[in-house]
């Protein structure tokens, strides 16, 4: 079977042999692909409407899979029980909904060793939810396809979680001169992929550059003197990621 970019690198980040649940799972794609190339032993397909609740039964009937993959109508974790899978996907949907999902379920996570999560926006608000709940970021990787960029962040539970996320988050100085990337700052691009930014990254970054530009300038037109101080943080947010993204392009090469 095959699947797209964004599902084959979550995919790739399955523990080989693992019991698995795809929250939010749609058409069932990557149960069925994860259990038919023997990476995952056995999955929950989990929907919340009826629409793509049926279109996953559909598949994996297809697929002949019904043995190794259940299909669960349910919102978020309702569709698993404690302890049965070892792994979560949670993939194409805001960050605040998948916080939400991983907050109301939290019983549900007892014996879950990895979460591999893909926001498609604020992804800010699940890495501060995977350190605040003692998660170890363990791997994070942009992508784009078909015009639109996504990250996917890998993320393990570990008993020395809260010594590596430390170390992960703590404020470092940019190569080249005194540009910090704090902790909050790592929070919002990312610890890894500024470790190692690619293209992608920057066009990610950039395209949020034009974003911010253009919310200043209409801020500008306003009259109301609450505006001035609203434009003047819309400044030093623009002057503090062009200088990060500035740093980061020289670094790179």
């Amino acid at each position: 079977m095959k699947i797209s970019s964004r599902l084959q690198q979550i995919a790739d980040r399955l523990p080989e042999g693992c019991r698995l649940a795809d929250i939010g799972s749609d058409h069932a794609l990557l149960p069925v692909s994860a259990v038919r190339s023997g990476r995952v032993s056995f999955a929950v397909a989990g929907e919340v409407s009826d629409g793509p609740f049926d279109a996953a039964r559909r598949q994996v009937a297809e697929a002949g899979e019904g043995h190794r993959i259940s299909v669960r109508k349910g919102n978020g974790l309702e569709v698993i029980t404690a302890g049965e899978v070892d792994t979560i996907t949670i993939a194409g949907m805001g960050g605040a909904l998948i916080v939400s999902i991983l907050t109301a379920g939290e019983d549900k996570l007892v014996g879950v060793k990895r979460l591999v999560l893909q926001p498609n926006v604020a992804e800010e608000l699940v890495r501060r939810y995977l350190l605040d709940r003692g998660w170890f970021l363990s791997e994070e990787v942009i992508l784009e396809e078909d015009g639109k960029i996504y990250e996917i962040l890998t993320a393990d539970a570990r008993p020395d979680a809260a010594q590596l996320n430390e170390e992960l988050y703590r404020e470092r100085t940019l190569p080249g001169g005194d540009t910090k990337l704090s902790k909050e700052l790592l929070l919002e691009l990312g610890p890894r992929l500024t470790s190692a930014p690619n293209d992608v990254f920057f066009r990610k970054w950039e395209s949020e550059l034009r974003k911010l530009d253009r919310i200043r300038k209409s801020i500008a037109t306003s009259s109301l003197e609450s505006s001035r101080e609203k434009e003047e943080e819309v400044g030093r947010v623009y002057a503090q990621l062009e200088e990060v993204l500035t740093c980061l392009q020289k670094d790179k090469q």
